[in-house]
């Protein structure tokens, strides 16, 4: 019954990546072409830095699509567990496809920035502003609508293009202050925005990576859960106290392994229906949870 709930979630997650992914496809080449006829329509080195980073989630989406599809296939031979980490690898590397898009564009505008000859640099047009306005409101409705669709599905791939979005929404807001800044004569303010667009961007890919490396080291789960996990435990009929409780996260899946003291004058029957319940209880409650592993202890005191 577990295994068809997995697959079945499987296939769920599956279908919500493909729907989410080809909107953010469409989306992003649309925005790319865009920003980059305006940025040089506009003559705007912080519009087509903007234009370069949506560009990066084309492919940044394509390597979502690729990771998902991988880590939904069933577990074989060489990989008993299964290839839920295979999630955590696309999102490990669209941090690293996130974090040199961002390393370009600081290190394109501080070139400008240092080289100093700001009257040199030419004001960007109207079209520049516009772009960056079409640009902020577009990429901050992708960041809400594959971020609700990540949590729907738990899926950590997902959610790292969701924060994708995000940056890419900060970085059109940079543009924007940049050109305006540089239309009101200040003319270092747009090699200037495209430095300030690297931090934001940096630390987006940071956080991406973060989360994903910890999946793929076995961090345990936050104290929220294992206090949950600890009170279904506790709930059920025949548990005096819970001995021990481990928990650790295995791509967007969780691991249980928990001991349990059961009265040590039952019979290996009844203790084992008391295992059988806890495992089963936690089945139910928590859908992401893919193994556990129950050990019954004799309670000293009722030996």
């Amino acid at each position: 019954m577990k295994e068809t709930q997995i697959k079945s979630s499987g296939d769920l997650t599956e279908q919500v990546v493909m729907k989410v992914s080809r909107t953010s496809i469409f989306a992003n080449i649309f925005l790319s072409v865009f920003k980059l006829i305006a940025g040089i329509a506009a003559s705007s080195e912080a519009m087509i830095s903007d234009a370069v980073h949506s560009a990066s989630d084309v492919f940044s989406t394509l390597i979502v699509i690729a990771g998902v599809k991988m880590s939904r296939k069933e577990a074989d031979k060489e990989h008993p567990y299964g290839h839920e980490r295979m999630e955590c690898v696309a999102a490990i590397l669209l941090a690293v496809i996130l974090f040199l898009t961002g390393i370009g564009i600081g290190y394109s505008g501080m070139q400008k920035i240092v080289a100093g000859n700001y009257e040199e640099l030419s004001v960007p047009g109207r079209l520049a502003l516009f772009a960056a306005v079409v640009s902020i409101v577009t990429k901050e409705w992708m960041f809400w609508y594959t971020k609700f669709h990540a949590k729907r599905v738990n899926c950590g791939a997902l959610m790292a293009d969701a924060w994708h979005h995000r940056s890419d929404s900060l970085s059109s807001i940079g543009s924007f202050i940049g050109i305006l800044g540089a239309r009101l004569g200040f003319a270092v303010m747009d090699p200037a925005a495209g430095v300030v667009i690297c931090f934001f961007i940096v630390k987006a890919s940071y956080d991406i990576f973060k989360d994903a490396v910890d999946k793929m080291v076995d961090k345990s789960c936050d104290e929220k859960m294992v206090t949950q996990l600890r009170n279904t435990v506790l709930g059920q009929t025949g548990v005096i106290r819970a001995d021990d409780l481990i928990t650790r996260e295995f791509g967007n899946r969780v691991y249980v392994d928990v001991e349990i003291a059961a009265d040590g004058k039952k019979t290996l029957c009844e203790t084992h229906a008391i295992a059988e319940a806890v495992h089963n209880q936690i089945e139910e409650e928590f859908p992401n949870v893919k193994h556990i592993m129950v050990h019954v202890n004799p309670d000293e005191e009722n030996r």
